[in-house]
């Protein structure tokens, strides 16, 4: 699901080929009778508006999961700007420690949500690891040798830090499930087949249906797929985050 592309070039395929299935096996049996036709136009039809539904409770299960994404991108760097305004409680050494911290934590968040390869990515996860445990002993130690309001306030603007990035992580995580798309494209299969099968003659008319449910698929892919697809969640809050704080 993360080849959009891939996913359209290969539904569309399998789709025109049910539906000169279908056409072929209408020409193999005897012609329908107009009962057998009207029955039949009434499964068409059926099954058609079953598709339609899931396609569009596909596409709102996509958009809901685009936009937490977003909502997870503003929500972290609001933590990581408030902890760096925290730091000011902590002894300036400490407090010079976790701003420089931040400042490469920030950069770090950014490449999360730029990066396409999968290396760069285990890379990047490996840093922003190592950085949240120097993050939280930077903040642990004077809380603890402290143990006053103001310590336990940057020391909870920490945890949220933390916290931001699992639920970022959980959200990317969070697509739609390969059962539904398996669902999906079995039913558009069988739509396809019932109206090769009930079309009077195969023309290009059987392409029009799986044009529209490929363009579908390849929609609904590309804004569930954080990384393989063209509409992905930019990280404007952490830019503009990286950008208001001053350089060391």
């Amino acid at each position: 699901m993360d080849f959009p592309l891939l996913l359209f070039a290969a539904s569309f395929f399998c789709l025109c080929f049910s539906g000169y299935v279908g056409g072929f096996i209408r020409e193999r049996r005897r012609p329908m009778g107009e009962d057998e036709r009207e029955d039949l136009g009434v499964v068409q039809s059926a099954a058609v508006t079953l598709l339609c539904l899931l396609i569009g409770f596909s596409f709102s299960m996509a958009i809901s999961r685009y936009e937490q994404r977003k909502t997870f991108e503003e929500a972290e760097a609001n933590a990581i700007g408030t902890e760096y305004v925290r730091a000011d409680v902590l002894p300036a050494g400490d407090a010079a420690k976790v701003r420089a911290l931040l400042r490469t934590y920030v950069d770090q968040r950014i490449l999360f949500y730029t990066t396409r390869a999968d290396q760069d990515l285990r890379q990047i996860n490996a840093t922003t690891g190592q950085l949240q445990t120097q993050l939280w002993s930077s903040v642990q130690l004077p809380a603890m040798s402290q143990p006053t309001a103001l310590m336990g306030l940057a020391l909870s603007g920490m945890n949220d830090v933390l916290n931001s990035q699992g639920y970022t992580q959980a959200a990317w995580w969070n697509r739609i499930p390969v059962e539904a798309w398996v669902l999906l494209e079995g039913i558009a299969v069988g739509c396809n087949l019932l109206i090769g099968y009930g079309n009077h003659r195969t023309g290009t008319l059987l392409i029009v249906l799986p044009l529209a449910v490929s363009v579908s698929f390849f929609l609904i892919a590309d804004i569930d797929s954080p990384r393989g697809g063209m509409i992905r969640v930019q990280p404007q809050n952490l830019i503009s985050l990286a950008h208001s704080i001053p350089p060391q």
